[in-house]
């Protein structure tokens, strides 16, 4: 028999509206499932930019941390009380999953972005089913399921506000140069927009050794985050000559230009600023989701390469604990991004995000017994 857990989940009722904490009906775990109790949940504008999209009601939240309070049948890797972070979901069983690729699997969209499961996650107090499983977490909650594959273990002494970003933004942007690009020491890294991601990014090319990092975006403080962090050259975002000053202060281009904003204009500049052979990655597509993005062709189509990142083409399991030993050591200072917010106050969060008044924002949820 299954026996519904009562719970608080910020609901997004579709079109963009901000999310309500109402009381929800938890399901049960699934034998490969485990139940957290959430006590950090940060937000990403995948969560804004989703419930945009959606047009139904939904709860979000990909990048939650917290304590298990119940595994199913299968679970062999984790018990009640251990502490994890939730990240994406991977089927592990297609061939990108065994090849050490899970960003990459090829049930990407319907376990992340859909939510599949073989019943329903969440619904209310009346029998109305809520769209949950969101990356298979739908961490804005107070308790959430994670499978068993998306659950990495985090260090007892860890706080849950600082590891939660690790399950995506974070991994996103270091991966992204240590396992996309697979930086080489020396070599011109250029990212543009100086989010989570972007500055996640510019910490990882000093750990790698790229040299010039050089940093972009239109708004002034971002690009002080991005001196501070290890940028050599900043380069203001809407400077009618940036294509020209990137190539210059590059040596005549870069090899790795990463666009974390997103807009058909960083697009172009992107693929103009790399010299042959060099990589873009493209975080964000600009325009629709479905629609075709123009390519300025010419040369660049030929002598570069361009790599679409999702997840920083992470192996969870490898990827967060080494992030958490280069936190320790002091050359990943992330959590100084982070800005915390009470769960209760999470559409005051998301105008945060969506504003950019805020770089991380994160929710922190009371201690409650499980």
């Amino acid at each position: 028999m299954i026996v519904p857990r009562e719970i608080q989940a910020a609901v997004s009722a579709g079109n963009g509206a901000l999310p309500v904490i109402e009381s929800l009906l938890l399901d049960d775990p699934l034998p490969d499932e485990l139940v957290i109790a959430v006590r950090a949940a940060a937000i990403c504008h995948t969560d804004i930019g989703i419930s945009v999209w959606s047009e139904t009601p939904r709860v979000f939240g990909h990048e939650g941390a917290g304590i298990v309070v119940a595994i199913g049948s299968d679970v062999s890797r984790f018990q009640i009380g251990d502490r994890v972070i939730a990240t994406f979901g991977s089927c592990g069983q297609c061939r990108n999953c065994k090849d050490d690729h899970p960003a990459y699997c090829f049930d990407n969209i319907a376990l992340n972005i859909e939510g599949q499961r073989s019943r329903a996650a969440l619904m209310r107090p009346d029998g109305t089913e809520i769209g949950g499983a969101f990356f298979q977490q739908s961490s804005f909650a107070t308790h959430a399921l994670v499978t068993e594959r998306n659950a990495v273990a985090i260090p007892d002494d860890m706080d849950f506000a600082t590891a939660a970003p690790l399950g995506c933004g974070i991994q996103t942007g270091v991966g992204a140069v240590l396992n996309n690009f697979a930086a080489e020491a020396g070599r011109p890294l250029l990212v543009i927009g100086c989010g989570a991601v972007g500055l996640s990014a510019i910490m990882a090319g000093k750990i790698a050794g790229c040299s010039p990092i050089i940093a972009s975006d239109i708004q002034a403080d971002r690009l002080h985050h991005a001196d501070k962090y290890g940028a050599d050259i900043l380069v203001q975002g809407d400077d009618p000559d940036f294509v020209a000053k990137v190539r210059e202060a590059s040596g005549g281009g870069v090899s790795y230009a990463l666009d974390a904003a997103g807009s058909q204009a960083t697009f172009e500049a992107g693929i103009a600023c790399l010299h042959p052979g060099g990589n873009f990655g493209v975080l964000t597509i600009p325009g629709g989701f479905e629609d075709p993005v123009p390519h300025p062709g010419g040369l660049s189509f030929m002598t570069t390469t361009m790599t679409g990142i999702i997840e920083g083409d992470s192996v969870p399991d490898r990827l967060i604990p080494w992030m958490i030993e280069q936190h320790r050591a002091g050359n990943l200072p992330y959590d100084e991004l982070i800005t915390r917010y009470p769960f209760e106050e999470i559409a005051t969060a998301f105008e945060a995000q969506r504003s950019g008044a805020v770089i991380k924002p994160v929710l922190i949820f009371e201690e409650i017994s499980p």
